[in-house]
């Protein structure tokens, strides 16, 4: 580590010195490149920094990302605090505060209405429509009633009297087709003789007779189903016509009360609630549509862009890196606790670039870190010095060798 006081390594050198001198001869030999050179002056504390901005941030994309419509900056722009870096697509932002706009009408609108009460002619109009919704009622009730108790009962009635017709015409030609089959025996000439006069064309016609009963009969029997059917269906549509026709007078009866009895006080409350609801949608629109276009935060160089316009950027992404490089600063990066508490704020420095060694510059400590962090296995405390002039060649992370005056 590059870090001591000026007065602690010459008596450390002197000694060594001096120990090896008495001895004749060194019991260890310390390498030349291992001995850290002497400084001149009081007393200082040495330690390694970094140039860096006096401020740099990250812009990031919003928190719904979105198409890039135009990148108004590249690298190596100045930008002043509050100037345009990035403009992202509005298409939705813009529908979306649209939206929230006539929501709010409509929320004011409702609360206006419930303000100003019922007017005398919209109580007539609602009574109206009470009465027609009534008269629907009765209307469902009698058709109901003509379902269930008149016409589908008689429909059935004639369908069970067809069947009984059927089922006595399909005894009759059954009865008389089983005459057809009747035989007789009878002895003639000492022998026994059968004849069933009846067979042939008279069977043949009593049997297809009562065939053709038997098919009446089935006919029959399928329309007692069908109207049976019908009937219920009937009845299922009338009852729920009824059941709608009922709900609609209810609907229209409480519209009709309500606007009798006023606006309660728990409805006004409500339309109010419904308008700050619409306003807090739309004024989280509007910031959103706001947000769309990325501005710089303070006065900074681009250093670094990272879209184009037309690209998708995903939520948070980095588009824009900005840094103060005409106000850059030095931070150490390894000065150990040892020597922090040697260090005040307004102690004058000397930096010396590794890049520009014939070049020493001139600042003072701005400030010391509260908070420790670990270099290398040592507790050390960064601490931020103020350049006093700048160097043409100075830029972001360059190394430093950093002499603090203590006192």
């Amino acid at each position: 580590m590059r870090k001591w006081r000026g007065w602690l390594k010459g008596g450390l050198v002197a000694g060594m010195l001096l120990v090896a001198g008495c001895n004749g001869e060194a019991t260890a030999t310390v390498p030349a490149e291992d001995v850290p050179p002497v400084l001149d002056g009081g007393g200082a504390v040495v330690a390694e920094g970094v140039v860096q901005p006096a401020r740099w941030t990250e812009i990031h994309a919003p928190s719904d990302g979105g198409r890039v419509a135009e990148v108004a900056v590249a690298e190596g722009h100045a930008v002043s605090a509050g100037e345009v870096l990035v403009r992202m697509d509005t298409s939705d932002a813009e529908l979306a505060v649209e939206q929230a706009e006539a929501a709010l009408a409509r929320a004011q609108a409702a609360l206006q209405q419930v303000a100003a009460g019922t007017r005398p002619e919209e109580i007539v109009v609602s009574e109206a429509r009470l009465a027609a919704a009534r008269g629907a009622v009765a209307e469902a009730e009698a058709r109901r009633d003509r379902v269930s108790g008149g016409d589908s009962w008689a429909d059935i009635a004639d369908a069970q009297a067809a069947v009984a017709a059927a089922e006595a015409e399909e005894k009759q030609a059954f009865y008389l087709h089983e005459r057809t089959m009747e035989c007789f025996t009878f002895k003639w000439g000492g022998e026994e003789h059968t004849i069933c006069p009846a067979l042939g064309r008279p069977e043949e016609g009593a049997r297809h007779a009562w065939h053709a009963s038997q098919d009446s009969l089935e006919a029959a029997r399928a329309q007692l189903r069908a109207t049976q059917n019908q009937a219920g269906t009937r009845e299922r549509d009338a009852d729920a016509g009824l059941a709608a026709a009922e709900a609609q007078a209810r609907a229209a009866q409480a519209k009709l009360d309500l606007q009798r009895a006023g606006s309660p006080p728990e409805r006004f409350a409500g339309a109010e609630a419904e308008v700050r609801r619409a306003e807090a949608s739309l004024e989280a629109a509007r910031a959103t549509l706001a947000n769309r276009s990325i501005y710089a935060p303070f006065e900074a160089t681009v250093v670094e862009v990272t879209v184009d316009a037309g690209d998708t950027a995903a939520p948070g992404q980095i588009l824009v890196v900005l840094a103060t490089l005409h106000r850059l600063q030095v931070q150490t990066t390894d000065l150990i606790e040892l020597d922090v508490v040697e260090v005040a704020v307004g102690n004058r420095v000397t930096v010396t670039l590794d890049a520009l060694p014939d070049e020493p510059l001139t600042g003072q400590v701005m400030r010391i870190e509260e908070q420790s962090e670990d270099y290398r296995g040592d507790v050390t405390y960064p601490v931020t010095v103020e350049l006093l002039r700048h160097l043409p060649g100075l830029r972001w992370g360059m190394t430093a060798l950093v002499q603090i005056d203590e006192g």
